[in-house]
């Protein structure tokens, strides 16, 4: 676990090479500047998100409007709406945002509209004690990554699957790519209502080759056919290891029987809507 907490910083003032126009439009609003885990590594050079930081906006009624819009919600796009009407530059678009980044943003998005204090309501897992709990968001931290071993601007990880031997290599994934996993398992829904394919389909976009192949067909029939549950397993301990994100756990302790154990934060409708029972 890193020691290093996740701060929000305000920036230091308006740039003095920025148009005076786009300054009033910026100083309507006060703004924070929020770290990214992946630190702008696997970003194309030059682009807005490669220096590591986003600076967002505070939350306003307006960006209320869009947490109550139904249609959205129906839709699935409310958290990139909401994320696009925050984000400073227009130019950043929601969809290109690594997920690992998005999850740091959408936590910081909640600190600034409501604070660090998040209530919840947690059951035991060993004695089913319903435990009122407050997490502090401030002490959410980031998953320690051996920086070193990584290459900035490259969006590719390796790894050795341990029993078939085979060197896989495997990408961070942003909103673009899930809208296809969610269309694809969509369209698998229809064709068998009792499968489950979520793990598979993702899995056939996330790796990128297979001993050094990048053909999809490859790839996808590797996945279907051949890849071995344990090597599955490996594989997905591995990126939890390798890729960096925040971690959103807490540490527990149960009331009524004493359990004491690491667990995931619920990010549950209270989460971004705090009038909402979850």
């Amino acid at each position: 676990m890193s020691d290093e907490m996740i701060t929000l910083r305000r920036p230091g003032g308006m740039n003095p090479s920025t148009p005076p126009q786009q300054q009033k439009e910026e100083s309507k609003y006060p703004t924070e500047t929020v770290p990214l885990p992946t630190k702008g590594y696997f970003y194309p050079e030059g682009h807005p998100l490669s220096k590591g930081t986003i600076e967002l906006k505070q939350v306003t009624a307006r960006e209320e409007d869009i947490l109550a819009n139904q249609e959205l919600i129906k839709k699935g796009t409310i958290l990139d709406k909401l994320i696009e009407s925050l984000i400073v530059d227009k130019s950043i678009k929601s969809e290109e945002i690594f997920t690992q980044d998005k999850n740091a943003i959408l936590m910081a998005i909640r600190r600034l509209a409501y604070g660090d204090q998040y209530p919840i309501n947690i059951e035991c897992p060993r004695c089913s004690e319903l435990n009122n709990i407050v997490v502090n968001l401030s002490l959410i931290e980031n998953n320690e990554i051996d920086w070193e071993k990584l290459t900035v601007g490259k969006n590719e990880f390796s790894f050795v699957l341990p029993t078939c031997k085979k060197e896989v290599t495997f990408k961070l994934l942003n909103q673009v790519d899930d809208n296809s996993i969610q269309q694809e398992l969509k369209n698998l829904k229809k064709i068998s209502k009792e499968g489950n394919y979520e793990l598979t389909t993702r899995l056939k976009y996330i790796i990128t080759s297979i001993d050094g192949s990048s053909d999809k067909s490859v790839i996808r029939k590797f996945v279907d056919n051949e890849l071995l549950a344990k090597d599955s397993l490996a594989l997905r301990n591995h990126m939890k290891n390798v890729i960096p994100n925040i971690d959103q756990s807490f540490d527990f302790h149960c009331e009524k029987c004493d359990l004491e154990r690491r667990m995931d934060i619920p990010l549950g409708a209270s989460f971004l809507w705090p009038d909402t029972a979850s």
